[in-house]
């Protein structure tokens, strides 16, 4: 059986972090393999603790983030690509979603996990969702013989957004991160430049661990991770 993959693209060099690291981690832990798209280092919008400091510029951020997200990335056992596209506006052209093309070609990933499509305190997050939905319908075409290299459709989800219930977010999976928990919080405090978001995404892993005990009945389970379906999933039997 093929290795599956895991791609994961976020607007934000850290999104992945606060939102599916213990995913990562876990889809890693049970022998796939998981690699992280930045369309952009957030250098200009979500580095508010590298601007503090005197004589700043924007690519000693950038390369404070990408040092950061890919310190993240490998204790989740994962690889981090940055498009560095810029952000606060993140502008994906066409240009952009032709790099993400290529990414799904090469990687042919089971999974495909990204933002939710409308976020009314971000104006990058919505952004990079469009691009990913169109880049990923480019790769599958339209389930017939194309003209251009197509890869088998994924799966694809949504990952929680920092306030779901102003998103539109409806958690249809929730992911025990339980066994990974650490892995997430080490990644986490890699994020220097957001240190203020590492207790409130802990806290939430938390709050969603006691989602899932009420769903499963299984009371082992202490942290979870949610995600949202885009396209349904197939089994053979309920």
């Amino acid at each position: 059986m093929p290795e599956r993959t895991l791609l994961v693209v976020g607007a934000h060099s850290a999104d992945f972090v606060w939102r599916a690291a213990g995913a990562v981690a876990t889809f890693v832990r049970n022998g796939g393999r998981a690699h992280v798209v930045a369309m952009s280092y957030g250098e200009r919008g979500e580095s508010g603790e590298l601007w503090k400091q005197p004589d700043q510029t924007e690519e000693n951020v950038k390369r404070i983030r990408h040092a950061e997200a890919t310190a993240a990335a490998e204790h989740l056992g994962a690889s981090f690509e940055g498009l560095d596209l810029g952000d606060y506006p993140l502008r994906a052209d066409e240009d952009a979603v032709d790099r993400l093309v290529e990414v799904i070609r090469e990687l042919q990933p089971s999974v495909i996990l990204t933002h939710p499509d409308k976020d009314p305190f971000n104006p990058d997050h919505p952004v990079a969702r469009q691009a990913v939905d169109r880049a990923r319908l480019l790769t599958s075409g339209a389930g017939v013989d194309s003209a251009f290299r197509t890869v088998p459709p994924t799966e694809y989800l949504a990952f929680e957004p920092h306030q779901p219930e102003l998103c539109g977010f409806l958690p249809s999976v929730f992911v025990d991160i339980t066994p990974v928990f650490e892995q997430k919080l080490s990644a986490m405090a890699e994020m220097k430049a957001q240190r203020y978001l590492q207790e409130y995404y802990a806290q939430r892993a938390e709050h969603r661990g006691n989602h899932a005990r009420k769903v499963t009945g299984d009371k082992s389970i202490r942290q979870a991770e949610a995600f949202q379906r885009l396209v349904p999933n197939v089994v053979g039997a309920l």
